[in-house]
């Protein structure tokens, strides 16, 4: 238990898990030109751990070139229209929500890597082509939800939102490309065909934790009030919350020496028998 504390209480507060809009991206975008907005969409996509761990469990099978196009430009297919469309329109929704939903696609794809619907839940799986397709949508509006964090200008919104898909592309390329390498090399081990298994199990795992700290930060977002911590206050109480729980290094020193009912002592000298 104080191990899953403290796990949470870095995950929580750790910048590493923030792929959402800094201060410092809004601050950049406000005289941007086009290639700000690539460079932007092509960052957010490098450091988007949700956005990966669905890619890498798509791929995790996939050995025919033909078979990883498909699949990733349905997936490119879907997070474009709700990335594009949902920005131009205005379409919001709380991204700690949205995130949440992303990180059970993760789940979703490792327990069908697993054949799960056929051996736990003895059902035929859906078409999974459709379902890459389908998550494909949710993870475009995700990344909608995030890019209108940002002042964007009215003028020349198209071509800005645009450039960000361009750049998410191109940080989905490059992402692609290292899983795809280390894919490759995995396979041909003995270990792959012994932890794939335990590899996919490790991302439906990964994904439930991300679906936990989404939901956290959307309670704090939503029941504010009830947290008035920053950032750094807020990690600071999860590490004195781990720390209330260890074990004290002087625990078990501070009790009553029980003498036996014939021992006893005379003020400051020796215990003794009579």
């Amino acid at each position: 238990m104080k191990a899953i504390i403290f796990i949470f209480s870095i995950l929580f507060a750790s910048q590493v898990f923030a792929h959402g809009m800094s201060e410092e991206d809004k601050a950049k975008l406000l005289e941007a030109g086009y290639w700000e907005y690539i460079e932007l969409g092509a960052t957010h996509m490098l450091t988007g751990y949700d956005h990966l761990l669905f890619l890498f469990g798509v791929i995790f099978f996939l050995t025919r070139f033909k078979d990883i196009v498909k699949f990733i430009t349905a997936f490119t297919i879907g997070h474009s229209i709700t990335l594009i469309f949902a920005t131009i329109y205005g379409i919001q929704a709380n991204f700690y929500l949205i995130d949440a939903v992303i990180a059970l696609t993760v789940c979703y794809k490792a327990f069908d890597n697993l054949d799960g619907f056929r051996k736990y839940l003895d059902v035929n799986a859906p078409n999974i082509l459709w379902m890459v397709f389908a998550f494909g949508l949710i993870h475009g509006f995700g990344l909608s939800t995030r890019l209108q964090q940002l002042p964007l200008p009215e003028e020349g919104l198209v071509m800005g939102i645009l450039s960000f898909n361009v750049g998410v592309e191109a940080g989905q390329i490059i992402a692609l490309t290292l899983m795809l390498l280390v894919l490759s090399g995995w396979r041909k081990t003995l270990s792959f065909q012994k932890f794939s298994k335990a590899a996919n199990a490790g991302l439906i795992f990964s994904g439930f934790m991300l679906l936990l700290m989404q939901l956290h930060n959307y309670h704090h977002f939503i029941y504010s009030d009830d947290f008035p911590l920053n950032k750094d206050d807020h990690y600071h109480i999860h590490m004195e919350m781990e720390a209330a729980l260890a074990p004290s290094a002087l625990e078990g020193y501070q009790k009553k020496i029980q003498l036996q009912p014939n021992i006893h002592s005379h003020g400051d000298g020796e215990p003794h028998a009579h």
